[in-house]
């Protein structure tokens, strides 16, 4: 009985806990700037996310409207090598230099950076899978910074 009543209180507290996605199209009214138009070039790979993720921001007219040029870049470094000269670290680095263009004027232009340190791995395709991901989870982090910005630009 007792198994009962505490399995009903803790689904009764759970489903009222308040949780919203951060990018739903409720959240994205709090954000007071619209894209009118988006420019990439750079690295096809970070361009592709990051366009997935702002496109929500092309759909609502909002008093601030930017356009915006993005050029990425990604670069791959060996940070350590042990005795025979292989290497043992890599720091990858993500980078984006924005362009923000508002009523036909260069309103702004900033450059964004994350970077990763990550060990090697004899196993190829493990590394290759594990620096895609880290790939990704960089442009995810320059993405939230990009609309963070956007949106505090006065």
């Amino acid at each position: 009985m007792q198994k009962k009543i505490f399995s009903f209180l803790l689904l009764c507290l759970l489903s009222s806990c308040g949780y919203e996605a951060t990018y739903s199209k409720k959240n994205l009214l709090n954000y007071d700037f619209s894209i009118n138009e988006i420019n990439f070039t750079g690295d096809r790979e970070v361009n592709v996310k990051m366009k997935e993720r702002l496109n929500n921001y092309i759909i609502n007219k909002k008093n601030k409207n930017f356009k915006v040029d993005i050029l990425s870049i990604t670069t791959k470094a060996v940070s350590a090598k042990n005795i025979s000269g292989d290497a043992t670290n890599f720091k990858s680095t993500v980078s984006i230099k924005v362009d923000l263009v508002m009523n036909n004027k260069l309103k702004n232009n900033f450059i964004i950076t994350e970077s990763f340190n990550y060990n090697n791995n004899s196993n190829r395709f493990n590394l290759k899978t594990y620096e895609k991901n880290i790939k990704n989870n960089l442009t995810e982090t320059i993405t939230e910074k990009l609309i963070f910005r956007l949106s505090n630009i006065k």
